[in-house]
């Protein structure tokens, strides 16, 4: 089978030590686009982030963030598919957050509004330092204060793509996503026992993979996933063939079509060596 498309998730997947891409991976993946496969961050970061990192890459595709909230071209910054989180669904999900006492995020393209100083610390320490392309910077706020949040999402209608919010607790996301049941607006995803991953009904990975195969007029089976946790596992399920990390949690490993190496151990590059067989 011809493949046309590798759509890539970053954390766990494409970046390894240091949360960087190695260069075995960098040279596969340059290979293959010059060669008119498209390459495609596919991440539950925020838009800015998951572009500068396929600039890293050196590929001229579109990127898929926010865990499929948006689909986005890097160049003409033509918006090919999105899902936001509706507004009512964001007020009341930041009354019920501030009700649990909970720390969180959202994210917009280009932004993230934290809900205190200790999370925007911390949001500032987990992503890497973007160095050059200004363009793509990332601006960080802080809304503390519930009327205040209500009055940001009005004015932000359409354009806030996903939720983040956090717990020493684990215990306590596990309360949170409980409650997260009885919204139907909205999906969430696990990314560990300390935080829970928030967007709109109907945004995932797979949706935005398939929204972007329409795009490009690309069959499923022309499409090739990879990743490793339960975000990537809509994307793996649609597939042509749906590869999984070495360690990749057990659900993405059960459905995946190949398990390639670790994220340590240039997986990526070697499910590309596989597949293309370079």
């Amino acid at each position: 089978m011809e493949y046309k498309m590798v759509c890539i998730d970053m954390d766990g997947t494409l970046l390894g030590k240091g949360k960087e891409i190695s260069k075995e991976s960098k040279k596969i993946i340059k290979e293959i686009h010059e060669k008119g496969v498209e390459i495609v961050v596919t991440t539950g970061r925020i838009y800015n982030n998951a572009a500068y990192y396929s600039h890293l890459l050196g590929v001229e595709s579109p990127v898929i963030a926010a865990n499929g909230a948006i689909v986005r071209e890097k160049n003409t910054n033509k918006v090919i598919y999105e899902k936001p989180i509706e507004t009512e669904e964001c007020i009341k999900l930041v009354e019920k957050l501030y009700k649990m006492k909970m720390h969180f995020h959202f994210y917009t393209l280009d932004s993230i509004y934290c809900s205190n100083k200790l999370t925007e610390l911390g949001t500032k320490l987990y992503m890497t330092k973007q160095i050059g392309y200004d363009n793509l910077k990332i601006n960080y706020y802080v809304i503390n204060n519930i009327e205040k949040w209500k009055d940001f999402f009005r004015k932000n209608h359409g354009k806030i793509t996903k939720c983040i919010a956090f717990s020493m607790k684990p215990e306590k996301i596990l309360k949170v996503k409980k409650q997260l049941d009885t919204f139907e607006g909205i999906v969430y995803y696990g990314s560990g026992k300390r935080s829970v991953e928030i967007n709109s009904k109907g945004a995932s990975k797979g949706n935005a993979v398939k929204a972007l195969a329409n795009y490009y007029g690309f069959k499923r089976e022309e499409i090739m996933c990879i990743g490793d946790n339960e975000n990537d596992l809509s994307m793996i399920e649609y597939a042509g063939v749906g590869v999984a990390m070495g360690n990749a949690i057990e659900p993405v490993k059960k459905l995946a079509d190949y398990i390639t190496d670790t994220n340590i151990e240039n997986g990526v590059e070697k499910a590309i060596k596989k597949f293309f067989k370079l």
